[in-house]
């Protein structure tokens, strides 16, 4: 695994990370295409992202902020906390709202209401030196206020045109509270009946998943991810999350390069295509390698092979976790190596 200069690093992170910041608040937009033809629809989506992660005058504010930005601020802007109903150890603080505005937190996820997100960002627009508002995510599984059937059941109709319908609804309802940010959909394949998470999933079909891969990531961001009522889709959990030995929640992935290509990585590959303006890495180690810290999966597949230019955000504490895995003896190693990403949830 070869290092990066922390210069290249920063420069990496708080680019991709400042683009969706922006985007999520409406001051940089894109289009996107309404043909309705599958091929026309994931090519146009794709480069319509690309076209806004290259907006020059937006790379112009970029670079501006980014020269006015302590080493502090832009460390702040990598992490994100669990500020609402935890879904996982609660992280113990309650000091949010000082931090925010000394420029210490990036995203904030779990926070389920207007009036909540309205006060956190609040701080952030009006009391923080640079102004730079805070992204909200959650984990809008299968719907938000209206409840669907699980992914599991909502795979099982065959029919991604209802289950993109339902992501927009999802969308819309999440959005009208601040969360601008969805960590769906799942798209790990499930064929071990004794993994757990196999209801977030749809299933063990990797054409299957494909096609509702994309149906989530449509029907969650819409037409426009500057819309008001689109919210930025987070296909998860990359890679082979699914593939657990023993069905062991947690537990180690050994799969060879083929399986990998041909069966678990198609439905994230569907999901870039279809315009993702997120990816999420999972707790897992991949053939020996954390996969929140797998430079090929990461970096050769997913940046390079796939063009991927978007947000890759780390699931709870698998950064930390990269400790135990045994690649990391501290939590600022563990950082560096997880030099792909761009944010990491933090506790």
């Amino acid at each position: 695994m070869t290092s990066v200069e922390p210069s290249e690093f920063y420069k990496n992170v708080l680019t991709a990370l400042i683009r969706f910041a922006t985007a999520a608040c409406f001051v940089m937009c894109f289009e996107s295409a309404t043909a309705q033809e599958r091929p026309p629809v994931v090519a146009s989506r794709q480069a319509a992202l690309h076209s806004a992660l290259n907006d020059p005058v937006a790379e112009q504010k970029i670079n501006a902020l980014l020269k006015k930005m302590t080493l502090e601020e832009k460390v702040g802007q990598l992490v994100q906390y669990s500020a609402g109903q935890p879904t996982g150890p609660g992280t113990g603080r309650t000091d949010y709202n000082d931090m925010i505005q000394k420029g210490e937190i990036g995203a904030l996820f779990n926070i389920t209401t207007a009036r909540e997100s309205n006060a956190f960002q609040g701080i952030a627009i009006e009391k923080s030196r640079l102004k730079i508002p805070i992204i909200f995510g959650l984990d809008v599984i299968h719907g938000f206020r209206t409840e669907f059937p699980i992914p599991l059941g909502l795979a099982s109709t065959w029919d991604p045109e209802l289950v993109q319908k339902a992501a927009r609804v999802a969308a819309r309802e999440a959005s009208a509270t601040g969360i601008r940010w969805a960590f769906s959909p799942m798209v790990d394949i499930a064929r071990d009946a004794r993994w757990g998470r196999i209801t977030e999933s749809s299933g063990e079909d990797t054409y299957l998943d494909e096609a509702m891969a994309r149906a989530y990531v449509l029907g969650y961001q819409g037409e426009h991810l500057n819309s008001p009522d689109s919210v930025a889709a987070c296909p998860k959990h990359y890679v082979g999350y699914g593939a657990a030995e023993g069905g062991r929640d947690y537990n180690s992935v050994e799969i060879s390069e083929h399986t990998l290509r041909e069966f678990y990585l198609p439905p994230f590959h569907a999901a870039v295509d279809a315009g993702a303006a997120t990816i999420m890495t999972a707790f897992n180690s991949l053939n020996g390698v954390p996969a929140s810290a797998n430079s090929f999966t990461i970096r050769q597949i997913l940046r390079k092979e796939w063009g991927f230019r978007g947000i890759v955000d780390s699931d709870w504490t698998s950064v930390g976790e990269l400790i135990p895995h045994g690649i990391a003896n501290d939590p600022s190693t563990a950082a560096r190596r997880e030099r792909c990403g761009v944010s990491w949830d933090a506790e």
